[in-house]
């Protein structure tokens, strides 16, 4: 062949090439390989366990496999009975094709198609009759396999897609519903088994075991004879019984399988401890059953590991299957009244606003704001209480006090921010109740809050799904006043610690708080110690309250369990005192900074530069006559024959607590009446309402009364009460109005020096 015959030979090759690769690319184009696959969702433990798994849309169990999961033993054995030129073809063995169209034809019939692994793989993607035309298509869908991925992504595939009758589909669903354990862990016998089964699925499947043990020696006798394994595991998989019958697929936390299933992901390796999880699903469910005769059906945990914010465990109810009782209800996910559970979050941002510090004195007393009268759970009154014992004893009254100083709005807006949605819904329309449980939240709300609290005050999302980096923290309040929380709510000295609890069964180191919400329909005990934090709720889906329901003596020993459970005897450090945080004392009749006349002081935490340095004077000098019987002010104190003497002045509101209590304490005798600053009749008086009068309103558009005062010249801050209720707290000359209720009325206001002027009315509602 001359040069020039040359160079045109192999320009045809080289545009023969080209134009098949032109047609290639353009039919690829055109007819797309059809691989995406529809696989059933799973979701795996931590440690690579099956939790659980859903049917693919198409009603199969098609569980996809990683390529660590497809062994060395199950591609070898596919490899010798299926296709032993895997590895070095481009999808098609010309060799076997024409072998078996010779077969075929000399025979005058179909007896071996010489489909490669790659052939079998484009017709499990695209089923079609067996007829030549589909031989001819499976050629080309072969080619594209081998184009787009590499040879052990074509393992891959085979082995998620290959039939072991029914609905039965992929390696993986057939070892872990017929031999309950993932293909990597398949024994010689039984990856041979799994290899054999695809050729007659159903047929074998139906025919039985002694029929597959059969099959699967014959092959192990013929790997033998070709040495494709070594023959002594060759004769012990021979000898190996095979124990091959379908089992349901695993069904842990379904909850949170059902709530990640949603997501679209396929597979889902969450963060749970496969261990702790059946331990607390076994817990919740058990402790449960012991209170049916009560009345409470069910109950929710979620436990997060604190220095990753990971969710180890999570139990939606006691018992999932459980119809009767709403088992499939999600309780961590499920809006409830939180009871007191919010109260440490309030205190803990008074530390930091410097409105108090554990020490300070608060009132714990019968109040009325704007119509609002709330009562403590065990309906008595404390009078003077500190704000630790307030909230370790979780009073309600000095909680409601200390929100209305604080800001309802301002508080509000930071639950907003920590993501309770139902808060955020209703923020315009929330009132002080807000604090004593007056809107739904989330168990895994509440738990992550208190995941803050174990995290020196710095907020992250929970983290379900392995993969998942970690959000950025979010400051909730400073460490500081964390620590000062978690001191108070570490306290034993407490009526939430469950009776007899501390004699009878082992305390963990926990700092923790409960709640109980209106009507006893919730329960909730939420702890936390250095490595974790526990959340459980205890309670009836349907809403229905039970009398012996509450936080205290049901949720809490759940709560217990749960963490002698998972940390037992933890070795972890508790909570040090930050650096920013400072001790001093302060009086204890007050919690403010001694005084020169306090006589009891008391060690207490405070931020410095935050915390107020106010001087306690809560003992004051009072100017009395001779007899003690008046009190003089600095205007009417005779220059001689009176007596000076240091007493505790108390407010006006305490005084009609201990008034009403028969509750002694020291009073301060009443002003001169005869001071030329005094007002003619007497100390204060009412002059907007007359005394025994009726006053008629109009029921359609009912019109506020008048509150108005006459007061002394030395009064600053003058206190309304309706029917002995406190109603607001006003200037002296400041006007007050306020829509009064039908029947009779008990008008009364007392001065900032306990001077009291009181009425009585008579209101009727009539249509004017």
């Amino acid at each position: 062949m001359n040069r020039i015959s040359f160079i045109s030979f192999s320009k045809c090759i080289f545009t023969g090439i080209a134009a098949m690769l032109i047609v290639a690319i353009v039919l690829n184009l055109i007819f797309p390989l059809p691989d995406k696959i529809d696989y059933s969702t799973t979701v795996y433990a931590a440690d690579g366990t099956l939790l659980n798994a859903y049917l693919s849309k198409d009603d199969k169990w098609r569980i996809a496999s990683e390529k660590n999961e497809i062994s060395k033993v199950l591609q070898v054995a596919l490899m010798a009975k299926e296709d032993k030129y895997f590895r070095y073809h481009f999808g098609v063995n010309p060799v076997a094709i024409t072998k078996s169209a010779f077969g075929n034809v000399f025979h005058l019939k179909r007896l071996s198609g010489a489909s490669t692994i790659t052939m079998q793989v484009a017709r499990m993607l695209e089923h079609r009759p067996r007829t030549i035309w589909s031989k001819l298509v499976e050629v080309f869908r072969a080619e594209q396999l081998e184009w787009k991925y590499s040879k052990d992504e074509i393992l891959q595939l085979y082995f998620n897609l290959v039939p072991y009758g029914g609905n039965i589909e992929g390696i993986k669903s057939a070892s872990l519903i017929y031999f309950q354990k993932p293909p990597q862990q398949l024994s010689l016998a039984e990856a041979v088994t799994l290899c054999i089964i695809p050729n007659r699925p159903n047929a074998h499947i139906r025919y039985g075991v002694p029929f597959l043990i059969k099959e699967r020696n014959r092959w192990l006798r013929k790997f033998k004879e070709e040495n494709t394994f070594s023959p002594k595991a060759l004769d012990e998989a021979m000898l190996e019984p095979l124990q091959l019958q379908r089992h349901e697929l695993p069904k842990f936390s379904p909850h949170l399988a059902y709530r990640l299933k949603k997501s679209g992901c396929t597979t889902i390796k969450t963060n749970i401890q496969f261990n702790q999880q059946l331990k607390i699903e076994q817990l919740t469910q058990n402790y449960v059953g012991t209170l049916k005769t009560l009345n409470i059906k069910n109950a929710a945990v979620l436990v997060i590991d604190n220095r990753s914010m990971k969710v180890v465990a999570y139990v939606g109810s006691a018992d999932y299957y459980d119809k009767t009782d709403g088992g499939q209800v999600d309780g961590i996910r499920a809006i409830r009244e939180p009871g007191s559970t919010l109260k440490p979050l309030l205190y803990g941002l008074s530390f930091d606003k410097g409105l108090i510090t554990p020490k300070t004195v608060l009132k714990d007393i019968p109040i009325n704001i704007n119509g609002f009268s709330p009562e403590n759970f065990d309906k008595l009154f404390h009078g003077y209480v500190t704000a630790e014992f307030a909230l370790s004893n979780s009073l309600n009254i000095p909680a409601v006090l200390l929100l209305n100083k604080y800001g309802k709005d301002d508080f509000a807006n930071t639950l907003s921010g920590l993501h309770f949605k139902k808060i955020k819904q209703n923020s315009a329309k929330l009132g002080l109740s807000l604090i004593l449980g007056g809107c739904g939240v989330s168990l895994e709300e509440l738990t992550l809050l208190y995941a803050s609290f174990a995290n020196n005050g710095m907020y992250r999302n929970a983290r379900y799904i392995n993969d998942v980096a970690d959000d950025a923290a979010q400051k909730v309040i400073s460490p500081s006043a964390n620590f000062m929380v978690t001191e108070i709510l570490s306290n034993l000295a407490r009526p939430d610690l469950p009776a007899n609890w501390e004699q009878t069964t082992h305390l963990p180191k926990i700092a923790w708080k409960t709640g109980t919400s209106y009507a006893r329909k919730d329960a909730w005990s939420i702890g936390y110690n250095k490595h974790y934090t526990v959340g459980v709720w205890v309670g009836n889906f349907s809403g229905e309250g039970a009398p012996a329901l509450s936080g205290a003596n049901i949720a809490t020993p759940l709560l217990f369990n749960i963490f002698n459970t998972i940390d037992y005897n933890s070795p972890n450090a508790w909570y040090a005192m930050p650096k920013e945080c400072g001790v001093r004392s302060v009086c204890s009749e007050s919690g403010l900074i001694p005084g020169e006349r306090c006589e009891n002081e008391t060690e207490d935490f405070f931020i410095p530069m935050v915390s107020s340095n106010k001087i306690c004077e809560h003992i004051q000098e009072v100017y009395l006559t001779a007899d003690e019987r008046y009190s003089y002010c600095t205007k009417c104190r005779p220059d001689q024959g009176y007596k000076i003497k240091y007493m505790r002045t108390t407010d006006p509101d305490m005084v009609r607590f201990f008034d009403a209590e028969h509750i002694p304490y020291e009073k301060i005798p009443p002003h001169n009446p005869e001071c030329f600053q005094m007002t003619k009749e007497g100390d204060i008086r009412i002059i907007s309402l007359v005394n025994n009068t009726e006053y008629y309103i109009d029921k359609t558009n009912p019109q506020p009364l008048l509150l108005q005062s006459e007061a002394n010249a030395d009064v600053k801050k003058i206190f309304w009460y309706v029917n002995n209720n406190f109603f607001k707290q006003c200037l002296p000359k400041e006007k007050v109005y306020f829509v009064p209720a039908e029947g009779p009325q008990i008008i009364s206001c007392v001065d900032d020096r306990g001077r009291k002027s009181e009425i009585r009315i008579v209101v009727k509602l009539v249509n004017l």
